[in-house]
């Protein structure tokens, strides 16, 4: 059995509620989005500020998941020795919060960017975090 499951657990599986209920959350969004995007889109708004919000909280929540599991690999066979999601999640506020800004009024091409340069940040702080750019 793993160190870090619960003993208490049936047959040694980690006990799943704050992962479940990131997950229900996401969807819950999504699927809002989703048919917030397909009204706007009916009513011929394809660029309203809901479809604007919709592309940019899904680009964020797929990161979200990316940067979990790569970064939750690393650091489980030795490539990092920590990987912290909670920072993670402060970037992607601050930084979507940014994006759409960005997005609703210069374009996607510029929101797209700054969600580009935000990815490049967060890979700077992991390899700082784990020493990978320490002299």
């Amino acid at each position: 059995m793993l160190p870090h499951y619960k003993q208490d657990s049936p047959r040694g599986a980690p006990r799943g509620g704050m992962s479940r209920w990131a997950l229900t959350l996401s969807v819950v969004l999504l699927l809002g989005g989703l048919t917030t995007v397909a009204i706007a889109r009916r009513l011929g708004k394809s660029g309203s500020r809901p479809s604007v919000f919709v592309s940019v909280v899904a680009l964020w929540i797929a990161a979200w998941a990316l940067w979990s599991l790569v970064g939750g690999l690393a650091a489980r066979y030795g490539v990092l020795d920590r990987y912290d999601g909670a920072l993670f999640g402060v970037l992607a506020v601050t930084a979507g919060a940014w994006q759409y800004r960005t997005q609703v009024r210069q374009g996607r091409e510029r929101g797209l960017t700054v969600f580009l340069a935000a990815q490049i940040l967060w890979l700077v702080v992991v390899m700082v975090r784990n020493g990978v750019l320490a002299p």
